[in-house]
């Protein structure tokens, strides 16, 4: 079902009708595909949909200090710590704040989402956010729509454009594959 389809916002779940209207608000027309069987991890979501694991795209919280940070990397990649701490170091300061994978109510918290359908935009309070570079090697990539059984397709450019993210390279290869 697309978002042009005019049955309204009401017809969604809120937090897929809340991703919805930041898409919209951002330019975005998006498709969204529902999958019963759940689309929670990378490769669930890679085989629900039918494309390469590598064109999911993982919403990961982490914190840096007492700020939250979304991470957006490649379903085949996982975000490096040490390179997301080189890239929000503070100018000038030392020692930078500890930055961690946040907790399951911290990502919570932050977003307005659970774990395994954050979405990319869309968050209960404005987050910095970051997208690793190799998601723009991409047409089309695959990201969670607020619910971890709900995804839409979206080109990487303009994901980071509407997430307003910031482009860096943080991601190394995820042997694990999830």
């Amino acid at each position: 079902m697309t978002d042009g389809d005019r049955s309204g916002l009401s017809s969604w779940h809120p937090n897929v009708a809340r991703v919805l209207r930041a898409t919209r608000e951002r330019g975005l027309h998006i498709e969204l595909r529902r999958f019963p069987e759940g689309t929670r991890t990378a490769a669930d979501a890679a085989r629900a949909v039918g494309c390469d694991v590598a064109q999911i795209v993982k919403s990961l919280v982490f914190v840096a200090g007492d700020q939250p940070v979304l991470v957006l990397v490649s379903g085949a990649d996982r975000a490096d710590p040490d390179r997301l701490s080189a890239i929000l170091e503070p100018t000038g300061s030392w020692p930078h704040p500890p930055i961690r994978r946040a907790t399951a109510d911290e990502a919570r918290e932050a977003t307005g989402f659970a774990i395994g359908g954050i979405p990319p935009l869309g968050h209960v309070r404005p987050l910095p956010i970051l997208i690793d570079e190799g998601l723009l090697q991409h047409e089309v990539v695959w990201a969670a729509a607020g619910l971890p059984d709900t995804v839409f397709s979206v080109a990487p450019e303009d994901l980071a454009h509407a997430a307003d993210a910031r482009v860096v390279a943080v991601a190394t290869a995820d042997p694990s594959g999830r």
